[in-house]
């Protein structure tokens, strides 16, 4: 009835929903059970791999891939596995998802978010394209260097049936559908490299500007700059060096490091970065959960040992002391930490200072709508500073270093707020 139907996206055994699990069965059995029902009307399925599950009593991180790597050719030809980006949910930065790669038979799909659940929400200036560009050009090395997650999901690697790549959308009821209009770029540029992965984030926002801003070269460069730092700014001003997951409950909105009870531990931002008076991070190397043995070599043993793990994931794959020595600055890492939270807020000031010289030679509405969002963003950002290094500090005992000021507030007043009618916050 519907001629160019595509088929299914579904959702099983993931947040209490049903699935086959609850029956005896395997996800390939219940994507298979639809397959087959679809394949002569040339319907596909796309199962989603988000199904992380507390009594597993296995790290959420490796739960996705300990699912359905043992069902690699098991599932029928019109179905595609649909992960996301990292390992965990969308957070401002993971690591690569260790699924990319690993299945030679079934065919993996991205899921990217472009709407902002941990980003911001729709008022903080931030382009997704660096973040898109980072996943799909990082080195699964599943069949040796080069062997992209870009070129796995387009079947580059293996010879998949079917390929795809996902969005979850922003559509909102505003007029421009996204409310703050930079970020419709995140549409723009997901639509853009689903097509080509080998796109560069940089050409593709100079691409939006000039058809959605201005022709002005002086404002294309200065808006496709503005955009390439934005996420790395936030970031820096949320999660640096590797930490994630420490939003606020439910509405997932502002800060909340300190999240200690809720229902089930992997819930709890405290999980996640296993603050103390010993240091800061997840051990995720093999004297900890050992979730780097789901990568490929040399990539897992590179993360396995922190001196030879990037700095942006540090902290997601090793607990560390507030002493230890951080490579590229030879700073201590509370020192780090806490000049990383300093220098997002002071990105974002550089952002709200870029878009205020162009006054003139943007659409006064355009102008206006995002200088607005832009104040937002700079309250916003200095709240999570400021939250989370009086957090972090109240475990590493250790002084503001120099030449920064002291957070404004107490840890105690940044605790004590609630917002009960943001989206999420159910009845």
């Amino acid at each position: 009835m519907i001629p160019d139907f595509g088929g299914f996206l579904v959702k099983a055994n993931s947040e209490g929903q049903p699935g086959p699990g609850d029956y005896g069965r395997t996800h390939a059995q219940g994507a298979n059970m639809l397959a087959d029902a679809l394949a002569p009307h040339g319907g596909i399925v796309m199962w989603r791999a988000f199904v992380y599950a507390n009594e597993k009593n296995e790290e959420r991180s490796k739960q996705a891939y300990s699912e359905f790597k043992p069902l690699d050719g098991k599932f029928r030809d019109n179905v595609m596995v649909q992960v996301k980006n990292g390992p965990i949910d969308f957070q401002p930065r993971e690591p690569i998802s260790p699924l990319f790669g690993a299945t030679k038979h079934t065919p993996m799909m991205m899921e990217f978010q472009i709407t902002m659940e941990y980003l911001g929400f729709s008022t903080h200036f931030v382009y997704l394209g660096p973040m898109y560009e980072e996943v799909l050009k990082a080195d699964t090395y599943a069949k040796g260097k080069g062997s992209t997650v870009g070129k796995v999901v387009a079947g580059e690697i293996y010879d998949y049936p079917l390929t795809g790549m996902a969005g979850v959308s922003n559509i909102g009821s505003d007029r421009n559908w996204t409310g703050h209009i930079i970020l419709q770029s995140n549409w723009y540029v997901f639509g853009r490299m689903a097509w080509d992965h080998e796109l560069s984030a940089e050409e593709i926002a100079t691409e939006w500007v000039k058809m959605t801003l201005s022709n002005d070269p002086k404002v294309v460069r200065k808006v496709s700059d503005m955009m390439m730092l934005s996420h790395e700014a936030t970031v820096n001003y949320m999660t640096p060096l590797g930490l994630h997951h420490i939003m606020g409950t439910g509405h997932h909105y502002g800060p909340g490091p300190w999240v200690d009870d809720l229902g089930r531990a992997d819930w709890n931002p405290v999980y996640y970065h296993r603050a103390a008076k010993d240091g800061l991070g997840f051990d995720r190397s093999p004297s900890g959960v050992n979730a780097v043995e789901q990568y490929f070599s040399p990539l897992k043993e590179q993360l396995a040992k922190p001196e030879t793990t990037p700095e942006k994931y540090l902290l997601w794959f090793h607990h560390l002391p507030w002493d230890y020595t951080v490579k590229s600055s030879g700073r201590s890492l509370w020192d780090e930490l806490v000049h990383r939270y300093y220098l997002g807020v002071e990105q974002v000031e550089s952002i709200n200072q870029g878009w205020n010289s162009l006054k003139d030679k943007i659409d006064p509405l355009q102008f206006k709508q995002v200088q607005m969002a832009n104040r937002i963003h700079l309250k916003e950002a200095i709240w999570w500073r400021n939250a989370c290094v009086l957090y972090f500090q109240s475990f590493s005992g250790q002084p503001i270093p120099n030449g920064l000021d002291k957070p404004k507030g107490t840890l105690k007043a940044y605790k004590a707020l609630s917002f009960p009618y943001a989206p999420g916050q159910g009845e």
